[in-house]
C-alpha cells in the first residue's frame, strides 16, 4: 500500500509483535513481498554492495524500491563498480548517501586517518549518521545481514524493532547459510563484488579491510587488530 503519513512508533511496535512469529516461517521472497505490501513507499533497502542477493530479491518482488548505498569515500573501486552494475541490472531506485563531510574536510577537523585512531567515530560519521538521516523518513528498512555472519548477528530476527531509529527492521536473509547464498547467486547470476573471489569474504572500507587467510573467520579482515567487529549500522 502507498501511505501518505508515517505510522506512530507504537503502531510499528504492535505490527512487529503481531507478525514476527509468522514471518520467521516464510521464505525470503515472501518476507520481501510482505514488507513491500505493508510499507509501500515508506521502506527502503540498505546495500553494502558485497553481493546482490537482497537487491535481486527485492527487484523481483518490488521494482522501484529504494536501495541506499553509503559512499564513505573510502570504498574499494570494485565496490563502487558493483553499485554501478546494480544500477544497470536492476529496476531499483539506487540512492547513494554521502557523509556530511568529505574525507579532506573530516581530516581537517579530526586529523588524517581517523579510521586508524578512532574507527568507531569514523564509522559513525561516514556510515551510521548518513543512514540514520535517510531512514528517519521511513517506517522500515531491510538489511541483508545473516545469523551465520558473526556472533553479534546470530540472534537476528526476520523482523524486529530498531530501537535506535524507532522503525521496523527486516532481515529477509536472516536464516540463510553461506551455501544458500552461493546457490542463489549461481542460480540467478546476481551482481557480485569481485573482491569476494580474491580473499575478501567480508568487504568494508579499503583502509579497514584486509584479505582473510585460510581458516580465519570470514570477518577477521574487518578492523583487523582491534576488538571492533561491527560498523554500528546494524546495532
Amino acid at each position: 500500500m502507498s501511505l501518505t503519513t508515517l505510522r506512530a512508533e507504537e503502531e510499528l511496535r504492535e505490527l512487529v509483535e503481531r507478525d514476527a512469529a509468522h514471518l520467521e516461517t516464510l521464505s525470503a521472497h515472501d518476507v520481501v513481498a510482505w514488507a513491500a505490501g505493508e510499507f509501500g513507499e515508506h521502506w527502503a533497502v540498505a546495500g553494502s554492495m558485497q553481493d546482490g542477493i537482497l537487491a535481486h530479491l527485492v527487484d523481483q518482488v518490488a521494482p522501484g524500491t529504494r536501495l541506499y548505498f553509503l559512499d564513505t569515500g573510502y570504498h574499494f573501486p570494485e565496490t563502487l563498480a558493483t553499485r554501478d552494475e546494480t544500477v544497470r541490472r536492476t529496476r531499483l531506485d539506487v540512492i547513494t548517501l554521502t557523509p556530511a563531510q568529505t574525507v579532506p574536510e573530516q581530516d581537517a577537523e579530526y586529523g588524517a586517518a581517523l579510521h586508524d585512531r578512532d574507527p568507531d567515530l569514523c564509522c559513525a560519521l561516514r556510515k551510521t549518521h548518513p543512514l540514520d538521516d535517510a531512514l528517519g523518513e521511513l517506517e522500515a528498512w531491510a538489511t541483508g545481514v545473516r545469523r551465520v555472519q558473526s556472533p553479534t548477528r546470530r540472534d537476528t530476527p526476520v523482523i524486529g524493532f530498531d530501537e535506535r531509529r524507532l522503525i521496523v527492521k527486516v532481515a529477509p536473509l536472516a536464516s540463510w547459510t553461506d551455501q544458500d547464498v552461493a546457490d542463489y547467486a549461481q542460480r540467478h547470476d546476481v551482481v557480485r563484488n569481485p573482491l569476494l573471489d580474491r580473499g575478501y569474504p567480508s568487504i568494508g572500507c579499503a583502509p579497514c579491510t584486509r584479505r582473510v587467510a585460510p581458516g580465519e573467520d570470514a570477518r577477521a579482515g574487518r578492523w583487523s587488530g582491534t576488538a571492533k567487529i561491527e560498523c554500528g549500522i546494524q546495532l
